[in-house]
């Protein structure tokens, strides 16, 4: 009589236990602590002229750039989640030589600064706006605005030259970059997440898409301002300030200096007309440039153009903003002030 054997089921592997990971609530609880115990020797290392003005100038940057970047986040939320692209494409020109100025004047109707100014640019890329069109936006929605040419105003009371100079030089930088965007620009060297085109939402997720990517755009460009503030407020330390009185003195390097110091010291284009006003002794061209490369590109600006758009984009498009916006902010100045 032949046997069978049985065979036993093999037990079930027991799955592996989840890896416990380390979230950035427990990171703060940890620095907290090590800073209370540590608190009389960071006392010591802190209380330095240098490190007590570049802590202020990196807290200010952040917080007067903030609630314009929640501005932004909030705007961008708001055209993906209710604005369809079809809308945008029937508002906007078919040829995008006419669409690039059309896009540099809506910034006058959207008082926004620099940093929400570019969520809200990746969002109309994304809804199928041109390339082109999306920067110009971008470069005219900080510097065309009336809250920034009224600030203008308000900063030069004795010159009302230096708003219509302000103005032209800065939509004329606006539409230029548009243009040579959109005859040599590249779509590659913007990455793909910023040009993905999003799903047209139903009735019942666009509350909900507003939110979630209005909470994206936050984190992700918040962390480049605090990185942007950061590079303006160690190179604000650098930098003596008796450079900048001795070079003033020369019109040329007087505009030279200005639009370093624009690039450097990343102001909002609200507050940037009473900074340039405060400089004793500099001629109203170089402020004037200080002015117009400021809302173009500066540090803090460049740090959100990579973190959403691409470095590769932000190493060719950063350095030849500045060259158009400091040839525009010259000619506009040559045009209104008669190179004062």
């Amino acid at each position: 009589m032949s046997t069978q054997t049985v065979v036993e089921p093999e037990p079930a592997a027991t799955p592996p236990a989840p890896k416990r990971r380390v979230t950035s609530l427990e990171v703060l609880c940890v620095v907290l602590v090590v800073a209370l115990l540590a608190q009389g020797r960071l006392v010591e290392w802190l209380d330095v002229p240098a490190i007590q003005t570049g802590a202020t100038i990196f807290v200010a940057v952040c917080v007067q750039a903030l609630p314009f970047l929640v501005l932004g986040v909030l705007i961008s939320g708001a055209i993906a989640a209710f604005v369809p692209a079809s809308a945008l494409n029937r508002l906007l020109p078919k040829r995008q030589s006419v669409a690039v100025p059309v896009a540099g004047l809506a910034g006058v109707a959207l008082p926004t600064c620099e940093c929400a100014a570019v969520p809200v640019a990746r969002r109309l890329m994304q809804q199928g706006v041109p390339t082109s069109v999306a920067l110009a936006f971008l470069l005219a929605a900080p510097a065309v605005n009336p809250v920034v040419l009224v600030a203008t105003n308000v900063a030069f009371p004795n010159n009302p030259g230096m708003v219509a100079a302000r103005l032209v030089g800065s939509l004329a930088t606006a539409v230029v970059m548009g243009w040579l965007w959109a005859r040599f620009g590249k779509a590659e060297w913007i990455i793909e997440r910023a040009l993905r085109r999003l799903p047209e939402p139903d009735g019942r997720s666009r509350w909900r898409l507003f939110f979630e990517t209005s909470r994206a755009d936050l984190v992700d460009a918040g962390g480049f301002l605090v990185l942007g503030g950061l590079t303006a407020a160690v190179l604000n330390v650098v930098i003596p300030r008796a450079w900048v009185d001795t070079l003033g003195e020369q019109i040329v390097l007087g505009v030279l200096v200005m639009a370093v110091l624009a690039v450097v010291l990343a102001l909002c284009s609200e507050a940037d007309a009473f900074v340039a006003a405060s400089i004793s002794g500099m001629p109203l061209l170089p402020k004037l440039v200080f002015l117009v490369v400021g809302p173009a590109i500066d540090v803090k600006l460049f740090a959100l153009q990579a973190g959403t758009f691409g470095r590769s984009f932000a190493i060719r498009f950063a350095p030849a903003t500045l060259v158009v916006a400091l040839v525009c902010a010259v000619l506009s100045g040559l045009l209104f002030l008669g190179g004062a």
